[in-house]
């Protein structure tokens, strides 16, 4: 116990100290103009500087982009990141749930103005000077805000995810960025713009996709040099600092979170009964499945569908049926076959309470500080409630059918992302869901890796469920974006 507590110590310590030198020593403040929240970065050194604006991706925040605010203010830029409507801490929220209509399009250009006269007003920049660069969705914003903008010096669009956005006229030096491992369809994008005039580029970063494109260090040296050679200022080294050193913090306090659920869940821990053995896992799978696919087609009936998250509704509708139907085959199960008698002794059921109250920090504590904006505002604090409650339901079922079975929880994920892609490529859901897979899948190992050991301390089924799914909800329901 001791050795685990002195890891846990030294883990946090590193992830802490990995995330509070990220700044190196840069001056941050955080303001609000026209209602917009804005991060503003601020280089070392006195006199004017040139400026960027940096805009976030779907589902993204200014903090998901600080990495660029580091490497540009490096360099000698003011940065200004900015959260787009419905995202981060905005609270107003995005016109629809897809951000493609005219007046998503004409929130993000607002969104750009509001950052770009920000950035202008500010003491320490050059406004003659003046860049922009965006990942996703902001890539696109950025790049038509500088095609109707020309005195816009330079551009910078990571994963564009559309090419009507640029034409053989306008926007003048801009570079697309794409990453290697990207869907075929964003690296034809960056191409084809990239080849309508003789003063753009496109620069391919090899092995990262959608997300991890974000954090290569290729990324952020292609998006400062060009920007450089823009402002005819290159830098002597081309040093940058660690674009992922932020991330490296936070994955650090999230494995000090986990090492930490040992020894709380060893201090709750109850009596073990000699557990039964549980349906074949090939059952499992298949009813799993079956669930799924109703769920995934239900859900697009539901009036959940009208909630204001992006997909959230969607969501957690499909994750609702598909575990309430998967509760009812196990309502029809005998109970030789489930293990849900492996519980505490019932005098202790009530200090499990700390178990879900301990995900919501082990989950939102790491990624507020270490990838993005996590806090909840606005109406995110009603609907975490209702997306948290719909993968309780499922995380429940999912316990119940499988009696904690590691391989058959871990199977039953897999079937719950697979129908959920499916989902997506059909049109069910928004295709943007193809896009935050890897994420996704990640949180779901992560739950089922509560799952596995809340079960060897002879948790109760009920607190396996509340942690589990909340470290799945928490997530989502912070980071899709609010929407009308």
């Amino acid at each position: 116990m001791k050795r685990t507590l002195l890891l846990l110590l030294v883990l946090v310590a590193g992830g802490a100290w990995l995330i509070a030198g990220a700044d190196g020593g840069l001056r941050r403040e955080h303001v609000t103009a026209a209602g917009t929240p804005l991060d503003v970065v601020h280089p070392s050194g006195s006199g004017r500087h040139p400026g960027v604006v940096v805009a976030h991706g779907f589902s993204g925040s200014a903090k998901l982009m600080a990495p660029f605010g580091d490497t540009l203010a490096a360099r000698g830029y003011v940065v200004v990141l900015l959260d787009f409507a419905g995202h981060g801490a905005e609270t107003r929220p995005l016109p629809d749930q897809t951000a493609s209509t005219d007046s998503s399009t004409d929130a993000l250009q607002a969104g750009l103005a509001t950052a770009v006269a920000h950035l202008r007003s500010l003491p320490d920049v050059d406004p003659a000077r003046i860049a922009l660069a965006g990942h996703s969705m902001g890539a696109g914003a950025v790049t038509r805000y500088a095609a109707a903008h020309p005195d816009v010096t330079a551009t910078v669009a990571i994963s564009l995810p559309s090419a009507v956005v640029a034409s053989a006229e306008r926007p003048a030096r801009l570079l697309t960025v794409v990453g290697g491992l990207e869907f075929p369809g964003f690296r034809e994008t960056a191409e084809t713009v990239a080849a309508q005039r003789d003063d753009r580029a496109i620069r391919v970063v090899p092995g990262v996709e959608h997300i991890t494109v974000l954090y290569a260090p290729d990324t952020h040296r292609a998006t400062a040099d060009w920007l450089d050679q823009a402002f005819g200022s290159p830098s002597p080294d081309g040093a940058i600092p660690f674009p992922g050193r932020r991330a490296a913090g936070g994955a650090l306090l999230g494995l000090a979170a986990l090492l930490g659920l040992h020894p709380l869940a060893a201090r709750l821990g109850g009596r073990r009964t000699t557990p039964s053995r549980p349906a074949p896992r090939l059952t499992i799978t298949a009813v799993a499945a079956g669930a799924a696919i109703i769920g995934a087609i239900a859900a697009r009936l539901l009036p959940t569908t009208t909630l204001p998250l992006a997909i959230g509704g969607y969501v957690a509708a499909y994750a609702t049926v598909t575990g309430a139907l998967l509760w009812g085959y196990a309502a029809t199960r005998t109970p030789a076959h489930l293990r849900h008698e492996d519980r505490p002794v019932v005098h202790r059921a009530g200090r499990y309470l700390l178990v879900p109250a301990y995900a919501a920090i082990a989950i939102a504590v790491p990624v507020h500080l270490g990838m993005t904006h996590a806090l909840p505002v606005g109406d995110r604090w009603w609907l975490l409630p209702i997306i948290w409650a719909a993968f309780a339901v499922l995380a429940y079922a999912t316990e119940r059918v499988t009696g904690g079975d590691p391989v058959a929880v871990l199977a039953t994920a897999a079937v719950f992302v697979v129908v959920l892609a499916g989902a997506a490529v059909s049109g069910l859901t928004h295709g943007f869901v193809i896009l935050v897979l890897f994420p996704l899948i990640g949180l779901l190992l992560w739950q089922a890796f509560w799952s596995f050991l809340l079960h060897r301390f002879a948790a109760p089924v009920w607190a396996i469920a509340l942690a589990g799914s909340l470290v799945v909800a928490w997530p989502l329901a912070v980071t899709l974006p609010l929407v009308a």
